[in-house]
């Protein structure tokens, strides 16, 4: 049996992948960083597949906003060893979104503190699940990114320089760790239909991101597709990246259509 490991997944967009590899059979080992939300995801993850092995597990990134938490990674694969389970594919969901993040006003341990998470976590936990992955002769990791990694967004400085490091640290990755057969991809995301979308209607009505050459944008079950495919079918794939963005990328403006 395959398991997926999915950090970030009790709500939104994580919550889809998670049910996309538990449908599909796999046994999948899920994080967040609230004791109480995990648990609550656990039983509903398990009341949703009954037949399938989900463990959730709270972990955070950080000790502080300068310091990651290596040792909490450590003692969440040495949890998984000591119950026999090999991570098949590593899914890099959880994120510090870095918002309202201003150049003059903010510290720079805000800046710290999502580099540090985004970058240098998601490395620590690769890390640790590529030396797994080699020993048994290979294995997926999958980052959930983001396409502001390419088009900036205001007031997300700190945010948008991690995912732009988060892609080099992809490629290397991918480069390095192709000899063990461990291929290393990225999903990049334009905006998705979360629950701060359901939450604000009015502003999500007028935002110009929303207004994609497909006319619409992606719900949590389109990014967990591409996860899926990388994981599943792309054999012959490392150091691709996958825009799910409905075609914001492509255009130099968004076409905002006049009212009637």
């Amino acid at each position: 049996m395959k398991t997926a490991l999915v950090t970030g997944a009790c709500i939104n967009t994580g919550v889809a992948i998670v049910e996309k590899f538990a449908s599909e059979g796999w046994t999948v080992v899920f994080t967040g960083r609230n004791s109480e939300k995990v648990h609550a995801a656990e039983q509903a993850y398990r009341e949703k597949f009954p037949d399938v092995e989900i463990i959730g597990y709270h972990i955070d990134s950080l000790l502080d906003e300068r310091t990651v938490d290596e040792q909490a990674v450590e003692s969440m694969f040495a949890f998984l060893d000591e119950k026999g389970i090999t991570v098949d594919t590593l899914v890099l969901n959880a994120a510090d979104q870095g918002l309202g993040m201003k150049i003059f006003e903010n510290p720079l341990t805000d800046l710290m503190k999502v580099i540090n998470t985004n970058v240098v976590w998601n490395f620590c936990l690769c890390e640790h699940a590529a030396k797994r992955m080699k020993d048994v002769g290979g294995g997926n990791i999958v980052f959930v990114n983001s396409n502001t990694a390419y088009r900036a967004i205001p007031d997300r400085i700190a945010y948008v320089a991690s995912k732009g490091g988060q892609l080099g640290l992809m490629r290397a990755l991918a480069l390095d760790l192709g000899k063990y057969n461990i291929r290393v991809n990225a999903i990049l995301p334009g905006m998705i239909k979360t629950d701060r979308w359901v939450k604000n209607p009015d502003f999500y009505k007028n935002v110009p991101s929303r207004f994609t050459p497909i006319g619409d944008v992606a719900v949590g079950e389109d990014v967990a597709d591409a996860v899926w495919y990388f994981a599943a079918h792309a054999r012959n794939t490392t150091g691709a990246e996958l825009v799910v963005d409905g075609g914001n990328t492509i255009q130099l403006y968004p076409i905002i259509p006049e009212e009637k």
